[in-house]
């Protein structure tokens, strides 16, 4: 899409750095130069006034991701991309049935109400919990990766969504101030709601997450 539309060697294409190392190889494909702006910290996808802080004169496209289900804010950056004369493309997660979302919903609603002492992903409409992304506050200590080693040896299948920042990465390795993206690699932590899980698993995954997350509850 991005050679489709000409763009190529000079050009610059804005890109998120929180995962999809994918979208930053296929700008460096097309011959163009990622450059990576921040996400917003409640939606994980590209905060548009920072992308808007990342423009140069030699900017022809912006990369959007819709992160974990959530949907970037497409109506802020298309008009960006309309004010700036920017191509505006997006790259989309893989999609499941509305059955399989539907399911999803339900558990993601039962974790809202029940999690303490993480905090519980934003939700909203649009929202088809590809992931069911929480946040471990590290309060100053590796706390993340120790929630999930013992999250995990109680029986609880949970992943750690972006292990590393396509920023820091060898080969897009770049000295760019990216807080949010830096603070959601640190903190964030996907549990399971596929729609294959029963009651009695998401009570479960509830009563361990509680257990660990209770000793957390003064960082929040």
């Amino acid at each position: 899409m991005l050679r489709a539309a000409g763009v190529g060697a000079g050009d610059e294409v804005v890109v998120p750095a929180f995962g999809n190392v994918e979208v930053a190889r296929a700008v460096t494909l097309a011959g163009a130069l990622p450059v990576f702006a921040d996400i917003d910290p409640a939606t994980y996808c590209l905060d548009p006034a920072a992308v808007d802080a990342a423009l140069t004169s030699r900017t022809a496209a912006v990369v959007v991701v819709h992160r974990f289900g959530h949907p970037a804010d497409l109506g802020q950056l298309r008009a960006l991309g309309q004010r700036r004369g920017l191509l505006v493309l997006e790259h989309t997660e893989l999609d499941v049935s509305r059955d399989e979302t539907a399911r999803r919903r339900e558990r993601a609603a039962y974790l809202d109400a029940r999690l303490r002492g993480v905090r519980t992903p934003e939700g909203g409409a649009g929202h088809s919990y590809q992931q069911y992304v929480v946040r471990v506050p590290g309060n100053g200590r590796p706390d993340r990766d120790a929630f999930a080693r013992a999250v995990r040896a109680k029986g609880v299948a949970c992943r750690i969504p972006v292990p590393t920042p396509v920023h820091r990465l060898p080969e897009f390795r770049r000295d760019v101030s990216l807080p949010e993206t830096e603070r959601a690699a640190d903190e964030t932590l996907a549990l399971p709601v596929d729609g294959s899980l029963t009651k009695r698993d998401m009570q479960r995954t509830a009563s361990v997450c509680n257990a660990l997350g209770g000793l957390l509850a003064p960082a929040l």
